[in-house]
């Protein structure tokens, strides 16, 4: 069987961030590629670049120079407008804190994404729920975030992020907040998006208990890529 082709293709990519007059460099000539249905763990200490790395990937921030291309289209030429167009469809987002609004239920919070793209309302209601239920929160849709343990609350975010099936999930420390077991089952569910709908996960994560559900794990040190895993 062939080997799944690249979806993310970075190439010779620089990062700096101004603080006062001082130039200071994140991120130095990262070259690497992710496959399609990947699970890729980012890994390294605290101001290693890897948040940074995470957030080009999905075209929150400008490169100073380098290539990012995802599913065949050159990400780093796009204007923001473009930008913010090509993340809608292209890009699925976990956090940390869930990132939930705590007016809407579990069901609206998973419709969200979906208001501003051409489906109807029951359109919009019936991906929505199909999610939640892929997550396993079919009995939970009606429920408000106060009323979610933080598992639940992460699954929530998870459907969330599927419900436009965007070409790649982008997870910050998604089990960060949360309990072992809750941690667990959240990161089993992100094993069988992959695994199950090949879906493409790439997570930054500093515990190396999430880093080891990851098909591939990448170490950032000072801004460098360290590690032999190859392009």
């Amino acid at each position: 069987m062939a080997e799944p082709r690249p979806i993310v293709e970075i190439r010779n990519l620089y990062k700096s961030y101004r603080r006062g007059s001082e130039v200071v460099p994140v991120l130095e000539d990262i070259t690497f590629d992710i496959r399609e249905g990947e699970f890729l763990a980012l890994m390294g200490p605290s101001g290693s670049g890897k948040s940074t790395l995470l957030n080009l990937i999905a075209g929150i921030d400008k490169a100073d120079s380098g290539s990012i291309r995802v599913g065949g289209i050159e990400i780093t030429e796009m204007n923001e407008t473009d930008l913010a167009t090509w993340r809608g469809a292209n890009v699925g987002f976990i956090f940390q804190f869930y990132n939930l609004i705590p007016v809407l239920t579990a069901l609206e919070n998973v419709e969200l994404p979906l208001v501003l793209t051409g489906l109807s309302a029951r359109e919009r209601r019936d991906h929505a729920e199909t999610a939640l239920r892929m997550v396993g929160l079919e009995d939970r849709m009606k429920h408000y975030p106060r009323q979610l343990s933080g598992g639940q609350q992460q699954r929530v975010a998870i459907a969330r992020a599927i419900v436009t099936d965007p070409a790649i999930l982008v997870a910050d420390e998604p089990t960060g907040d949360l309990d072992r077991v809750s941690a667990e089952e959240i990161l089993a569910l992100m094993e069988e998006l992959v695994g199950e709908i090949g879906k493409t996960v790439i997570m930054v994560t500093h515990d190396p208990r999430a880093a080891g559900a990851a098909h591939i794990i990448r170490h950032l040190e000072k801004g460098l890529l360290n590690d032999d895993a190859g392009p």
